[in-house]
């Protein structure tokens, strides 16, 4: 049984105040997702945490149905400089591993983390996981695995948009699941 109040302790230590519980059930994963990463990312192919090397559609719903819990975890950032957003999201990626860290050794060995942006603890990404740099502390970002982050963010009641501009404040969303 989770105890949500010590994991909530977790995440206020922490400074994150702005997130949801949710059954792991409604973490919405689509075959589109993964198409969007096929034929729309940059990245496709040349990230260790990146399509073709996640596992496929079929196997990412079997993963989220072996748990119950999840959190949805929301950032919102406005940038004065686009590429300012990296640094940033490598702040965050490496808080986010470390709250799945304090997770897991308050007794929950499942804890499973996926970063909010693509996996960028590393400057430049040296490719396929088998040439990581931080392997251990490698994690995909919810799209890798298929997940439209969109509808799952808005049936929890966040609001969401495609930005069209860098000046735009970012929303960004993760998940922790916990069982």
């Amino acid at each position: 049984m989770v105890q949500r109040e010590a994991i909530d302790a977790i995440l206020k230590t922490h400074g994150i105040l702005d997130y949801r519980w949710m059954t792991a059930s409604d973490i919405q994963v689509f075959h589109w997702v993964r198409m969007k990463c096929t034929f729309g990312c940059t990245n496709y192919g040349k990230r260790g945490t990146c399509p073709p090397q996640t596992p496929s559609v079929a196997d990412c719903r079997e993963f989220f149905s072996e748990y119950e819990n999840a959190l949805l975890i929301h950032f919102h950032q406005q940038m004065d400089l686009p590429e300012k957003r990296h640094a940033w999201s490598r702040q965050v990626n490496a808080q986010l591993l470390q709250i799945e860290r304090d997770v897991f050794l308050a007794g929950y060995p499942k804890a499973f983390l996926f970063f909010m942006d693509e996996n960028c603890l590393c400057a430049e990404c040296p490719g396929p996981r088998t040439a990581c740099k931080n392997a251990l502390q490698a994690r995909p970002s919810p799209e890798s695995f298929a997940v439209d982050v969109f509808e799952t963010a808005r049936r929890q009641n966040y609001t969401i948009k495609v930005l069209t501009d860098y000046s735009q404040p970012m929303d960004r969303f993760t998940f922790l699941l916990v069982d």
